[in-house]
C-alpha cells in the first residue's frame, strides 16, 4: 500500500472523526457541566450586584471553565470538510493533471481534469477493491489507471483493446479483430510540447469519432520495455505488434500515438488497476477555452 494521497486523507478522517465524535457524545456535555457547576458556586457571591456585571462574570466563567482545547477546535471543525472530500474524490469524482502530451490532441500538458469514480464500480477507499460492478470500461473510453510498471504512478490512455479482442498495430495502422480502424485527415495539428507540426487524424473506436496524432513518414519501433503479465499473448514484430487480450485486462493507447508510453509497450492494463473514466476539463490556466467536456 503506498503512502497517497488518499491514504492520507483516510487517516486525517479517522483522526478527526474520533474527536468529533468524543466531543458529540463526551467532551462537550462534561464541559457543559463543569460550567453548571462553576455558575452554581459563583452566583450566590453576586447577589447585589448590576445585571450587566452578573452577566459578563458568567460570560467569563463559560470562556474559561468550558474552554474548548485546540485540538478538539480543529478536529470538530476539519472532520466534516475532509469527509465531505473524501467522500468527494472516493465515490464521485476526483481531479488530475495532464502532465504530458501523450493525449494530444484531446487532452494537453496542463490540463486539469475530472474523473468519474462510478462508472466502473464503485470501489474501497486505500485499498481500491470494488465492492459494486456498475458498468465496463468501453472501446474509445478516455480512462484513468494505475500505471502496472509502477502503480504508484497515475496514467491516462484510451481504451483500444477489451477482454478477448484480437488486436494489432503494424505499420501505423490499428486492426481489431481482423478489421482496420479507418481514420480520416484532418489537417495538421501543432504540439505545444515537441514545437512541430504533426498530422492530425479522426478515428472512430465507440460510439463517438476523436481525434490523433500521427507521422506516418517518422519510424517507431516498438518493442517491450518490461516482462509484463501475459507476454505471451503478444508477439512482436518488425513493423509493429499483434496481441489478444486476456480476460480481466485493457490495451491503452495514447491519441499521440508515436509519442506515447502505452500498452504497446509495456502490456495490459489489469481491472484492478482502473481509477475511473475521464471526462471533463475544469481549468487550463493557459488555455481558458480548453475547458469542457470531452470524449
Amino acid at each position: 500500500m503506498s503512502w497517497n494521497f488518499a491514504l492520507i486523507l483516510f487517516v486525517l478522517m479517522v483522526v478527526t472523526g474520533i474527536v468529533y465524535a468524543l466531543d458529540k457524545f463526551s467532551l462537550r456535555s462534561a464541559r457543559q457541566r463543569r460550567v453548571t457547576e462553576a455558575l452554581t458556586l459563583a452566583r450566590p457571591s453576586w447577589v447585589g450586584l448590576p445585571q450587566v456585571e452578573v452577566q459578563n462574570r458568567e460570560e467569563q466563567i463559560r470562556t474559561e471553565v468550558g474552554h474548548v482545547p485546540w485540538w478538539v477546535e480543529y478536529g470538530v471543525s476539519f472532520f466534516p470538510v475532509i469527509l465531505f472530500v473524501f467522500v468527494l474524490r472516493s465515490f464521485i469524482v476526483e481531479p488530475f493533471r495532464i502532465p504530458s502530451g501523450s493525449m494530444l490532441p484531446t487532452l494537453q500538458s496542463g490540463d486539469l481534469i475530472l474523473v468519474n469514480k462510478f462508472t466502473y464500480g464503485l470501489r474501497l477507499p486505500v485499498i481500491d477493491k470494488k465492492i459494486i460492478a456498475l458498468g465496463e470500461p468501453a472501446r474509445g473510453d478516455v480512462m484513468v489507471f494505475r500505471y502496472p510498471v509502477d502503480p504508484a504512478v497515475d496514467y491516462i490512455k484510451r481504451v483500444v483493446g477489451l477482454p478477448g479482442d484480437q488486436l494489432a498495430y503494424l505499420d501505423k495502422k490499428l486492426f481489431i479483430n481482423g478489421k482496420e480502424i479507418l481514420r480520416k485527415p484532418e489537417g495538421q495539428y501543432f504540439e505545444p510540447d515537441r514545437v512541430a507540426y504533426t498530422a492530425q487524424f479522426t478515428e472512430q473506436l465507440g460510439e463517438r469519432a476523436h481525434k490523433i496524432l500521427l507521422d506516418e513518414r517518422r519510424s517507431q519501433e516498438i518493442a517491450p520495455i518490461t516482462n509484463f503479465p501475459h507476454r505471451e499473448k503478444c508477439e512482436y514484430l518488425r513493423n509493429g505488434v499483434r496481441c489478444t487480450v486476456p480476460a480481466g485486462v485493457y490495451f491503452m493507447m495514447g491519441d499521440n500515438r508515436d509519442n506515447s508510453l502505452d500498452s504497446r509497450y509495456w502490456g495490459f492494463v489489469p481491472e484492478a488497476n482502473i481509477v475511473g473514466k475521464a471526462f471533463f476539463i475544469w481549468m487550463n490556466f493557459s488555455q481558458l477555452s480548453r475547458i469542457g467536456p470531452f470524449h
